[in-house]
Parts: C-alpha cells; structure tokens; sequence
C-alpha cells in the first residue's frame, strides 16, 4: 500500500505544482525565488532530458506507459520483500505517471524549476525520477540479494 501511496503523493503533488505555474507564472514568463539563484520559470517541454528528442509525443507515450507497467509489475513482485527498493520504484513511477499526464493532456511537459547553478528547467516529476533512480543504483550496488 504504502508504494502506491507514494505514487499517488509524486502525481498529486506534480499536477497540483503544474497547475499552479499555469495559473500563476506561465503569463510572467518566471517568479523569483532566491535573487541570482531559483527561479519558478515556465517551459513546455516537447522533448525529454534536457530537451533532447523534440516532437517525438507518441513514441514517449507509448514506452513510458510500458515502463510504467513493467515497474508496477516488479513493485508488486518485491512489495513485501525490499521496501526500500519498491519505495524507489514508486518514485519513479510516480514522476513518470506526472508527466505523461502532461503529455498527454498537453502533448507536452511543464517544467517549472530553474536553479541558475543546474542551467536545464525541470520539474517534480523529473526531481521524482531521478531521486528514485539514483537510490535506486546505490541500492542494487550494495544489496546483492536483489535479482530481477
């Protein structure tokens, strides 16, 4: 229960932040935050990382949606076992599950956070995915009990 929480939570969360930057920040072009630092800025995104792969919305529909299942698949395998490992597959999903609901509400991704210091814009669902990948790693490098 506790992973689809957590999915819930990222997209919850994700769409609430989106919505807000459409409603308030998307006519200003970006809010400052933190002077010379942070930045909500708003971007739509056709492409994926960094903007890369421009205008291919159908082909990321389409694989994101098999990854997705594909990781709810192995989160429901492990759910009991390693919680920490289907807790990271939640944060994955869930940033994965945020932003194709903009692709396919919007045929793009809203990005909306700019740190000066990170030159690329991007969003929770991004800041989800990554967070959940990189402990994701750590975990497979360390916990050898883990085969998939």
């Amino acid at each position: 229960m506790y992973s689809f929480l957590i999915i819930a939570a990222v997209v919850g969360l994700d769409q609430l932040l989106k919505y807000q930057v459409i409603d308030k920040v998307m006519l200003k072009t970006n809010i400052e935050v933190i002077k010379n630092f942070f930045y909500i800025t708003y971007v739509e995104n056709h492409g994926i990382a960094f903007g890369l792969f421009k205008n291919k919305n159908s082909f990321f529909v389409i694989t994101t949606t098999i990854i997705i299942l594909a990781l709810l698949y192995t989160i429901y395998r492990f759910y009991s076992k390693k919680i920490l490992f289907t807790v990271c597959l939640a944060l994955i999903v869930g940033g994965a599950i945020g932003n194709l609901i903009d692709r396919l509400r919007h045929g793009y991704v809203i990005d909306y956070l700019h740190f000066t210091i990170f030159p690329p814009v991007f969003n929770l669902a991004d800041a989800a995915i990554v967070c959940g990948a990189v402990l994701l790693s750590l975990i497979l490098f360390f916990d050898k009990s883990i085969s998939i």
